[in-house]
Formats: C-alpha cells, structure tokens, sequence
C-alpha cells in the first residue's frame, strides 16, 4: 500500500471517528437529559440506545482498521496478530446487523400501512451482515497468506542453510 493511500484511508477513518464521537456525545446527552431537544418529550430509548450501540460498533470497526492499516504500512498484516482484529471487525459487523434488525422489529409496527419499508430494511440487514461473511471470507484469505508466508520463510532458510 502507497504511502499516499495510507494518508488518505487515516484521513478518512479519522473523519469518520470523529463525527462518530460527536453522534454518541449528542445521543448520550439526549438519553440522560431525559427529553428530546426538539420537542420536550420523553425520547424513544430503545431507539436511541440502538442508534447509540450502532455507532459504537462503528467505532469499532474504523479502529481495527486504523491498526490493520498501520500494520500493512510496517510489512507485519501477515502475522497472526492481524487476525486479532479481523475477527473484531467480523463480530462488529455481525453485531451491527443485528442491532439493524432490532431496529427494523422496533419500527415494523410503525409501517402496517407500508410493510415495503420493513422490508428494505430487512434487505439492508442482510447487506450488512453479508459485509460481515465478506470480510469473514477475506479473513479465509489472510489466512492462507499467513501460512504460505510461514512457508516461505521456513523454505529460505532451508536454502540459506544449504548454501
């Protein structure tokens, strides 16, 4: 990876905890406060608390990444500490779908008139989750890499020793 692309992923994964950090300290505000800024009324917890815990798996993510990124740049992601934070990344994104779900569930009722609207948001749970059996799939792959990378130190230094 060119040094300007890890400049420019940091910038962007930088970017992204940052107005992350500002999403979570407004919706923790608004849950101890106990009102809703706009109107006064008591807020829809479950629904923030949602949003709330989303928004942390995000962070999650944008972090392992952050690491995963800065392991690439020294030469080490072909470790088995890179798989340490593969498997955070897959169980974020899997936690992420499933608080999409419970929110799709928590607003199901709310559209009896447009079930069409429950049912792209279930479509998106599945996309999110199918994020989650990609980078699972990827992590397949980095396995593979790790062990052919074993393969080939242990081959050089049979070749070493027979020179």
């Amino acid at each position: 990876m060119g040094e300007l692309t890890v400049r420019a992923l940091r910038v962007v994964l930088a970017g992204v905890l940052a107005s992350t950090v500002f999403v979570q300290a407004v919706l923790v505000w608004v849950l101890v406060s106990g009102s809703d800024p706009e109107d006064g009324s008591l807020p829809l917890t479950p629904l923030r608390v949602i949003v709330l815990l989303g928004v942390v798996a995000a962070q999650v993510v944008v972090v392992c990444v952050w690491r995963l990124v800065t392991m690439v740049r020294r030469g080490t992601v072909f470790s088995h500490a890179a798989f340490r934070y593969v498997d955070v990344v897959i169980g974020a994104i899997a936690a992420a779908a499933l608080l999409w779900f419970a929110l799709t569930a928590l607003l199901a009722p709310e559209q009896r008139d447009d079930p069409g609207v429950t049912v792209i948001m279930g479509g998106i749970g599945m996309a999110v989750l199918g994020g989650a059996l990609i980078v699972l799939v990827l992590r397949m792959l980095l396995a593979q890499a790790v062990a052919r990378d074993i393969e080939a130190t242990q081959m050089q230094a049979e070749l070493d020793e027979v020179i």
